[in-house]
């Protein structure tokens, strides 16, 4: 049976490091505060903000929360966006996607000043994670792929990894986060041919295709590590799975993330580390 690469264990490390350089800003009067910035009610929203809030109350971290109707207009959405860029005490900003239709989100996005995006939305945030230059922060779940790697002391410099996706929230930044750290990356999608192939040559898998428990025992080998970043509802199982069939590809792996409980444990433990980061502070 292969080891099971808990969130829990890895965000507790960071939150260690995050609460004494909460700490130390606090000393020099300052403290650390996100902003959240969410439209409407979707329930995964509403969640992953609960979550949100409860780490960084933990920590330290004050937490500003702008809620808007679902039905806002963008000059709404905009001016405040524009106050909480404005806002000298609020060190980060986390604006809940997708947007409802309405809303043109390209323009939010891009609204947003970078140094306060902590979670990668920004093309200035994209420049910085794509060139390793200027100022920005990956997307929260991109970097928790690699900090959990990092936690369970999965060796990444050299070894094949094949990442299944290539969204703008996952795929593509977490293929950066793993060329810094000196992988050799293959990135495939939905219309990749002879996908089981790649991914069973592969020394780390990484699935973030957004397809309910599709990547199959025939698609793993023995040995390898598998990260699972997908959420999905199974309605035959009624509970939450990931992209991996994690019943049939446990026994034959090396190793796996279990969803839930794996990367999404880790999101807002990197969420708090980035809003230290953004106020100053050195995690």
């Amino acid at each position: 049976m292969a080891e099971i690469l808990k969130g829990a264990a890895a965000a507790a490390a960071l939150d260690e490091k995050t609460a004494e350089a909460v700490h130390l800003l606090k000393i020099r009067g300052i403290t650390p505060t996100l902003g959240i910035l969410r439209v409407g009610e979707r329930p995964d929203d509403v969640a992953y903000e609960r979550a949100a809030v409860k780490r960084c109350e933990k920590l330290g971290i004050a937490v500003r929360l702008v809620t808007l109707p679902a039905a806002v207009m963008q000059g709404a959405l905009m001016a405040q966006i524009a106050m909480l860029n404005s806002d000298s005490n609020v060190h980060g900003v986390l604006m809940f996607r997708p947007l409802p239709a309405q809303l043109d989100e390209v323009s939010a996005c891009e609204a947003l000043m970078p140094v306060k995006d902590v979670d990668g939305i920004t093309s200035g945030s994209a420049a910085a994670l794509y060139t390793g230059a200027g100022k920005g922060f990956a997307p929260c779940t991109a970097e928790a792929v690699i900090a959990l790697l990092e936690h369970y002391g999965v060796v990444i410099e050299g070894k094949n990894a094949v990442i299944v996706g290539r969204s703008l929230v996952i795929g593509r930044p977490v293929s950066m986060l793993m060329l810094a750290k000196h992988a050799t990356v293959t990135v495939c999608h939905s219309r990749t041919r002879n996908l089981a192939e790649l991914t069973r040559r592969a020394d780390i898998v990484i699935a973030a295709i957004g397809k309910t428990e599709s990547l199959t025992a025939d698609c793993f080998a023995p040995g390898q590590v598998v990260i699972d970043v997908g959420i999905n509802y199974s309605e035959s199982k009624r509970k939450l799975v990931g992209d991996v069939d994690f019943d049939a590809v446990a026994p034959l792996v090396g190793a796996i993330s279990p969803v839930p409980a794996g990367v999404g444990a880790v999101t807002t433990a990197i969420l708090a580390k980035h809003v230290v980061l953004a106020a100053g502070g050195i995690v």
